[in-house]
């Protein structure tokens, strides 16, 4: 028997042996993993459990005082000593409320203090953040400045500017002197205080609107502007055809925000006119506030604040459905 043919039995494996490198080149088995729907489960759970104490105190802060509310506003409530005592049910807060003309010129001056300023804001800030966009160095510091308004609270901002409107001593009244030659009372009077408001309104959340459209704009790819210059848009064209488009989703979270933060506004009215002249300036929540705490009518103030928070939700769910309806349909053109 040749060398050659003993290496050879050398180096195959008997019967019952496995080859060594068939074994090396098997593949390993992988380790046994749990169910998908195992795993998923046990995150879901993980995760509400996490979740669970802020969840407790977003439920104790929200959800708890609407309840309350509404259960208030469908019950004859009673102010005793030992505190608040419900009585039988009932709709008269709401036929009371519905039937009251302070009521409607409340919500009028609402529906136009919002509608106004929000349209203001959202003009004054589109064009802000298109000069912010074109801006180099000096964009940080101009933001700065910008957010120095929006800052404030809206307690102190108010009571700034009614320094300033003040009819005897006010830098604005001074100002209308000068150049109309009389010094109005710019508070003491229904339109120039519902200006007033809404100058003030515009001032402190104009940065709001110019900070989320800036962001949106910063979002928007070069190359579809290239693409507008190649296809020889002129600037105002580009705007309304590329940038405008664009910008709709974040425009919308911004008009969305502005809106329920307008319709209850509350600090402005009651630090610079009190509501007044006469009920001129006063708000919904202002309404509900005198009826709750200076009427200690707990079952017509909580029929305001319902009331006023279904108007505001249908308002929000209805510009939604629109909104999203408009993006349907430019998605399928």
């Amino acid at each position: 028997m040749s060398s050659l043919h003993r290496m050879r039995q050398a180096w195959t494996p008997q019967e019952g042996e496995k080859d060594p490198a068939r074994a090396a080149e098997a593949p390993r088995r992988s380790p046994r993993k749990a169910p998908p729907g195992f795993t998923t489960r046990h995150r879901a759970r993980t995760g509400w459990f996490f979740a669970s104490p802020a969840l407790l105190v977003v439920a104790a802060v929200t959800v708890f005082p609407v309840v309350f509310s509404l259960v208030l506003s469908f019950f004859e409530v009673r102010l005793e000593y030992g505190g608040l005592r419900l009585g039988s049910p009932t709709l008269a807060h709401y036929e009371a409320l519905l039937t009251h003309s302070e009521w409607y010129r409340a919500l009028l001056f609402t529906l136009g203090f919002t509608i106004v300023s929000v349209f203001v804001e959202l003009v004054l800030g589109t064009l802000v953040a298109l000069v912010l966009e074109r801006l180099g160095a000096a964009r940080g510091w101009i933001l700065a400045l910008l957010l120095l308004p929006w800052a404030l609270i809206n307690v102190v901002a108010a009571q700034l500017w009614s320094y300033l409107f003040n009819g005897t001593y006010g830098a604005v009244s001074w100002l209308c002197e000068q150049v109309l030659g009389t010094r109005p009372d710019i508070l003491g009077e229904p339109v120039p205080a519902m200006a007033a408001m809404v100058a003030v309104d515009v001032w402190k959340t104009t940065p709001f609107v110019a900070i989320v459209v800036l962001a949106g704009l910063m979002l928007i790819p070069a190359d579809v502007y290239e693409a507008a210059e190649i296809d020889g848009a002129d600037a105002w064209t580009t705007f309304w055809k590329v940038t405008l488009p664009q910008l709709r989703p974040v425009v919308a979270i911004a008009v969305l925000f502005r809106i329920l933060q307008a319709f209850g506004i509350f600090d402005l009215p009651f630090v610079l006119t009190q509501g007044g002249p006469g009920t001129a300036t006063q708000s919904v929540a202002m309404l509900g506030y005198r009826i709750l705490f200076q009427n200690l009518d707990f079952g017509g103030g909580a029929a305001v604040a319902v009331t006023t928070a279904a108007m505001v939700l249908g308002c929000c769910l209805l510009f939604l459905r629109v909104f999203r309806t408009h993006v349907d349909e430019e998605g399928r053109s």
